[in-house]
């Protein structure tokens, strides 16, 4: 559908002149993703700020056949956020949307807009004693409805599992303007279909949600962070057994670097330096959340510590003494990604595969992609105990970046061949997007896909919601 003079005056009367954008200038940040691989042109932004206005929007895109793109904080890495170069798609910007509408800390849970960031929401939860678990680097950008969308990971998986586990219901404006409220206040509900798991995950391209019930947690009562070097994956794996053996659900972060990974942060980051005196081919980052006491969750460290040096796990290790320096721990590993570019062009992959795997992985995909780029550098890190990890290769040092990058299909296949052959995932949880759309069907069944485009069809016939993005 052509965005015609008369329809686009019709959007406007939905949110008013100021909320729908329509300079290139105010338009331009919309258009920019983080990885800047994915463009595209759009001659409106449109910004309701009600639940309401977003029905109207969506029930005018489906009697218009107007492609709705909806957008949150502009952190997604798969380009699902993007709309197409046609310029005739409409963003749909869920940023005013932004209200916390309460938290309950007797119940442990908290009722959101889409539009909340998400470091907002950790904030407010912490002043009424409360945690919310999820935890990005995005975190002061991204939003909760994004988060949902694309079914967020992040550090914290391991305890408290993804954004997906953490909601209890969500409230979504289907594509006829309608509104499901399906906000779920209680843990144990066996009426029908659990309807939220169709939104939570599917990118935006079934529905817009509005609002969520999320899970909330009590603050725990002490924290401990560790940062040891060590000589090998195999290594680490033992390190993270012994480590869940101590700590149980206690343990809620274990994390796996490489020392390019580590010598890239020290260079590129400000303030990150390696609190280790001397290199260590590996490194891992546990994190201990205490219920108890900050004491208690020290001598857990101490304990995993000591039985990890005794077995020959671990070289060397560092214990945070202060919050201060947990949080510059955590800074080195969070700011990983981001080092890797000024080395050049990196070509990323986010995948999965069972934990038990993961040294295996790491030494298949290692040798497949050092025999098509001898010299490139492997920079692999991530939330090994959730299986998830960030399997990224920057150019060799002095290639040309172009050409390097052009190789990027070819290499993912490579590695995700390697990952599907480990029955893991190619989309741990970044998701698909424009990115992985293709290999998507390379990856689940037939059967499966058939199901996601009958289920797709079935809430979205006029094929306006976020068009050539999943499927």
């Amino acid at each position: 559908m052509t965005l015609t003079p008369d329809l686009v005056q019709r959007f406007i009367a939905i949110v008013g002149e100021k909320n729908a954008l329509r300079d290139p200038r105010d338009i331009e940040p919309y258009l920019i993703e983080p990885r800047e691989k994915f463009g595209g042109k759009t001659s409106m932004v449109l910004r309701p700020s009600e639940v309401e206005e977003v029905s109207a929007i969506l029930k005018l895109a489906t009697a218009t056949g107007t492609a709705i793109i909806p957008q949150g904080g502009n952190t997604g890495l798969v380009g699902g956020q993007m709309p197409d170069e046609s310029g005739q798609q409409v963003i749909l910007s869920l940023s005013r949307l932004n209200r916390i509408r309460s938290i309950d800390p007797a119940g442990n849970l908290a009722i959101v807009e889409a539009g909340v960031v998400l470091k907002t929401l950790q904030d407010a939860a912490e002043n009424e004693g409360r945690l919310f678990p999820l935890s990005l680097g995005s975190e002061g950008s991204c939003q909760i409805g994004g988060n949902l969308s694309s079914n967020a990971g992040g550090t914290a998986v391991l305890a408290y599992g993804n954004t997906r586990e953490l909601c209890l219901g969500v409230e979504v404006v289907l594509p006829t303007g309608e509104i499901l409220n399906d906000l779920r206040y209680v843990k144990k509900d066996n009426t029908g279909y659990d309807l939220k798991d169709l939104f939570v995950g599917a990118e935006g391209t079934l529905g817009v949600i509005t609002a969520a019930v999320v899970k909330l947690f009590p603050l725990p009562r002490g924290k401990g962070v560790a940062y040891a070097g060590l000589a090998s994956p195999e290594d680490a794996l033992k390190l993270l057994g012994l480590a869940q053996g101590h700590a149980g659900p206690s343990l809620t972060g274990f994390e796996l670097m490489p020392r390019i990974g580590v010598e890239f942060s020290v260079a590129h980051t400000d303030g990150v330096r390696d609190p280790l005196d001397a290199p260590h081919q590996w490194y891992v980052l546990i994190d201990i959340s205490s219920s108890r006491s900050a004491e208690d969750a020290r001598e857990t460290i101490e304990a995993i510590l000591m039985e990890a040096y005794e077995a020959g796990l671990v070289e060397d290790a560092a214990i945070a003494d202060s919050t201060a320096q947990e949080k510059s721990f955590w800074h080195m590993r969070e700011a990983m990604s981001l080092a890797q570019r000024p080395e050049g062009g990196s070509i990323k992959h986010d995948i999965s595969v069972p934990v038990a795997k993961i040294p295996d992985f790491i030494a298949e995909a290692d040798a497949a992609v050092l025999d098509l780029i001898p010299s490139a550098r492997i920079v692999c890190f991530g939330h090994m105990g959730d299986g998830n990890l960030h399997y990224n290769i920057s150019q060799p040092v002095g290639a040309d970046k172009e050409a390097f990058l052009a190789r990027w299909v070819e290499i993912n296949k490579r590695v995700h061949d390697i990952v599907r052959s480990y029955k893991g995932s190619i989309s741990a949880e970044h998701g698909i997007g424009q990115l992985k759309r293709k290999e998507l069907s390379e990856t689940k069944s037939p059967v499966a896909l058939d199901l996601m485009r009958r289920i797709k069809k079935s809430f979205d016939p006029a094929g306006i919601m976020n068009p050539g993005k999943v499927l």
